[in-house]
């Protein structure tokens, strides 16, 4: 039985790119309730962003930050700066949460 490793490395991916989002964000000294507030979203949208592709909220993080959305978000865009039409599926869903992964790894311990 094997896993799915393009699976596994699509999700490593994304949580790569999230905690560098996050990382950027507490250097600079911001909070996703901040962007929003200041860039008149709804409560959540930034948070749920980071997460799931919303242009709102990646153009609200990205100019909060001094920069471009395609600079941060490379799942989410082409190279050249365009966005990708549509997403890929993998943008909608959710990473999985610690528990999860903890479950996760140890299944596989027990299966080794």
């Amino acid at each position: 039985m094997h896993r799915a490793r393009t699976a596994d490395k699509a999700a490593k991916l994304r949580l790569d790119e999230i905690n560098r989002i996050k990382a950027r964000l507490n250097v600079a000294g911001l909070t996703l309730l901040a962007i929003d507030r200041d860039y008149g979203l709804p409560r959540g949208t930034a948070g749920n962003t980071l997460q799931q592709a919303n242009l709102a909220g990646e153009r609200a993080i990205a100019a909060a930050l001094k920069t471009r959305p395609h600079l941060l978000w490379r799942s989410r865009y082409h190279p050249s700066g365009e966005r990708r039409t549509p997403q890929p599926p993998e943008n909608y869903q959710r990473p999985p949460n610690m528990e999860k992964r903890r479950l996760e790894s140890s299944g596989n311990r027990e299966a080794a």
